[in-house]
C-alpha cells in the first residue's frame, strides 16, 4: 500500500498533506503517494526539517490507497483528519 505524509500547519492548524513539489496542501489528492519505504524515510526527513522551521507540526506517514485519481486513507482516524467531521456540523 501507498504511504503519504501528513502533518498540521502550524499557522492555521489545518491539515496538510506533502506534495510531490515538497509544499504542504489541504487536499489529499495533491499530495504524494510513496510506494518505496526509503523514499518515504527521505521524505519524512524533509517533513521533519520544516517541522523544526516551524512549518507544520507532528508530521508522519499514512496508508492511504488509490482510488482512480482520489486518494482514501486507509485508517477510519486519518479519513476524518482528510475529510472532516463524519457528522453534519451546524455553521
Amino acid at each position: 500500500m501507498a504511504q503519504m505524509l501528513i502533518a498540521n500547519r502550524l499557522i492555521d492548524g489545518r491539515v496538510v498533506f506533502r506534495a510531490a513539489d515538497g509544499n504542504w496542501v489541504t487536499d489529499i489528492d495533491a499530495g504524494q503517494l510513496i510506494d518505496d519505504n526509503a523514499v518515504a524515510d527521505s521524505r519524512l526527513a524533509d517533513a521533519r526539517t520544516d517541522e523544526s522551521d516551524n512549518l507544520i507540526i507532528d508530521p508522519c506517514l499514512i496508508d492511504v490507497a488509490a482510488l482512480g485519481a482520489a486518494h482514501e486513507p486507509a485508517v477510519l482516524r486519518e479519513s476524518i483528519r482528510a475529510h472532516g467531521p463524519t457528522i453534519a456540523v451546524e455553521r
